[in-house]
């Protein structure tokens, strides 16, 4: 049995022509995975920089330039767990993308016209770097090799087989479609390529070595920037004496008034550079303190007095150069300090020297090499408006697959769960004195889901449990309807977080706060084949817009798939669904029963009380479930009516 998206079937039929607002919807959800195809895709003989900027612009340029008339939107179908959902929209831009790519591969003829997307792209452009994706290992280098021998249709094939997890008829359909002029032969030089010890390579089309949007940065050729820039140079400090003779007359320098000086001449900026300025807390202030967050978190660590290591951490913190990794999580500013910061740690964690910072908004990480101060690694996370369990850990070290937390002083107890194994123990973690755990598998940066290993925290109120989600502070777990929600203690929450955990994955990186998990509805499956669960996942953020809500459907009993794990029905970033200030959700898929018949098969929260189903299938359910029979693709609308008589849309 399966679950399948009501907007398409299991071989999506070509796609027709769609609105503008429907494709720049596809385009931006999917705007990582289709400029990593056009990577792919495109020739390498362009070099890496010029494929990297390539790739953004053709992505860019895919958009359909007419409008269609309205469609009815689609009920939203369950994912499989491997596999995005092809819809209209994506299809369209994917399409394009790839016809795109084609072109570029070509080579000029002086007979022929050239194509736009044969010429350097006029956007995006980055002066005086060179970017390039991160590189991979000898695995990568390997398959990138083979990759480079094989024509444009050929990587095209390679890419729709492994990446996107076509069949051969359905690759190609997309070949075709896009220009290639033998699709067939394509698909057979995509046969030859072999991965490392002879795979097939696939799942290393993931890997950063081929992602256009995780970029490292390089000066372009100084030499010739030095000899071009001098008589810019002297242009420029012609117009900068005129400016300054211009603006001299006056209260003040031209419009800044009184403004300070620039960063590196301000001396209030300056004292909060200075290691002897750093806010350091009392160890036991925490104990009297009304306030349990990090603003009462002590200096701990072995390096806390090595002046000329914070220095270095404010001084990259203030202006980082080019060599430096930089990231900050959504909505987070990556600017300078706001005066001097309160330490929290520094001290050598795993082969290299952290420092941990907060300024009242920011937890702020400084990372460096033990043995040097080259590929230093700066990280900003917001955390303003913490608690005591949204400040009872921060990430310290990730190292091999594995991560390593600094609890905070009221942490009496650490200890690692695996969330797929609800019945299993929480096994204790040792600490250093400082308050650092052992590492333990980070599910941040496990391309599988065999096992999730969440952090379970105890204070003097009882355990709490964290995960991982690929920032500085962990994500706070809890199970339960919106605004009454409970941590994941209990063997029932631990029962319901078994079945979702793998879906954590769609948050990754997004600024979490936390994710609370709830079961709103079983449903009896058409002919006799068993039930159904569905949760609604909502992921709130630290900055307060950005939540994400994930509706899940799962069949339990005989007819369940191998794994358990909940399939994706619907996915809405921005909604108030699912949370305190809309406690409700309506959600639908497409099922097939063992007979082959297909089903709409839809459920609302409790206070549900009618659904209906119209456009391609139509139906009406009193009560909050809803079971039509339907044919294979078919577009729906579904809607439902609350107690009070008010309308909802389902949720996507």
């Amino acid at each position: 049995m399966s679950t399948q998206e009501l907007a398409s079937s299991a071989s999506p039929p070509s796609p027709g022509p769609v609105d503008v607002e429907q494709a720049e919807a596809a385009l931006v959800e999917h705007y990582p995975r289709l400029v990593r195809i056009a990577y792919l895709v495109l020739p390498p003989s362009l070099g890496r920089n010029r494929r990297v900027l390539t790739a953004h612009a053709l992505v860019q340029r895919s958009l359909p330039r007419r409008r269609t008339s309205g469609a009815a939107a689609a009920v939203p179908g369950a994912r499989r767990a491997d596999e995005d959902a092809v819809d209209p929209g994506y299809a369209y831009v994917r399409g394009e993308v790839l016809r795109q790519a084609l072109v570029a591969g070509l080579p000029l003829r002086r007979r022929a016209l050239p194509r736009r997307a044969q010429f350097p792209p006029l956007l995006p452009q980055v002066w005086g770097l060179r970017l390039f994706p991160r590189a991979g290992g000898a695995d990568e280098l390997a398959l990138d090799q083979r990759l480079s021998a094989l024509s444009g249709p050929g990587r095209a094939a390679y890419v729709l087989r492994g990446l996107e997890r076509q069949g051969d008829p359905e690759v190609l359909r997309v070949l075709t479609a896009a220009g290639a002029e033998d699709p067939e032969a394509a698909l057979a030089e995509a046969d030859g390529v072999e991965g490392p010890g002879g795979s097939s390579g696939a799942a290393l089309l993931e890997s950063a070595e081929f992602d256009p949007c995780s970029l490292q940065a390089r000066p372009t050729d100084l030499m010739r920037r030095r000899q071009h820039g001098k008589a810019a140079l002297a242009a420029a400090a012609a117009v900068v004496v005129c400016g300054a003779l211009l603006g001299l007359p006056g209260d003040g320098w031209g419009r800044n008034g009184a403004a300070a000086p620039s960063y590196a001449r301000n001396p209030a900026a300056e004292a909060a550079l200075d290691p002897a300025g750093l806010k350091r807390v009392g160890a036991a202030d925490w104990r009297t303190s009304a306030r349990t967050d990090f603003s009462v978190w002590p200096a701990r660590g072995g390096l806390t007095g090595d002046s000329a290591l914070l220095r270095r951490a404010l001084a990259v913190w203030a202006r980082p150069g080019p060599a430096v990794q930089a990231s900050a999580t959504p909505g987070t500013p990556p600017g300078p300090p706001m005066g001097s910061p309160q330490l929290l740690f520094a001290s050598e964690v795993d082969a290299a020297r952290v420092v941990l910072f907060f300024d009242g908004l920011r937890v702020v990480r400084y990372a460096e090499p033990a043995g040097g101060t080259g590929g230093a690694v700066l990280d900003f996370a917001r955390t303003d408006g913490a608690d005591a369990v949204g400040s009872a850990a921060l990430v310290v070290s990730r190292a091999g697959g594995n991560v390593r937390y600094l609890t905070a002083p009221w942490v009496r107890e650490a200890a690692v769960r695996d969330l797929l194994l609800p019945e299993k123990a929480a096994r204790v973690l040792t600490r250093d004195g400082y308050g650092v755990t052992e590492p333990i598998p980070s599910p941040a940066t496990a391309r599988g889901c065999t096992r999730w290993s969440a952090l379970q925290v105890r204070d003097e109120t009882g355990p709490r449990v964290l995960t991982d989600l690929g920032e500085l502070a962990p994500a706070r777990l809890t199970s339960g309807p919106p605004g009454r929600p409970v941590d994941v203690t209990g063997a029932a929450a631990r029962e319901e977080w078994a079945r979702v955990a793998c879906r954590l994955s769609a948050v990754r990186s997004h600024g979490v706060r936390s994710v609370n998990s709830w079961a709103y509805a079983t449903q009896p499956l058409p002919e006799g084949a068993g039930r159904a669960e569905w949760s609604c996942a909502r992921a709130e953020t630290w900055r307060g817009t950005g939540s994400r809500a994930l509706a899940l459907f799962r069949v339990t009993g005989a007819a369940a798939p191998a794994g358990g794990q909940a399939a994706l029905a619907a996915r809405s970033e921005g909604s108030p669904a699912c949370g305190p200030r809309e406690p409700r959700v309506l959600a639908g898929v497409v099922w097939q029963a063992r007979s082959g018949q297909w089903y709409v098969l839809a459920a609302g929260s409790p206070d549900v009380a009618s659904v209906v189903l119209s456009g391609g299938v139509k139906g009406k359910a009193e009560g909050r479930l809803l079971a039509v029979k339907a044919a294979a693709g078919s577009r729906a609308d579904l809607t439902g009516t609350l107690a009070d008589g008010r309308r909802m849309g389902a949720l996507r």
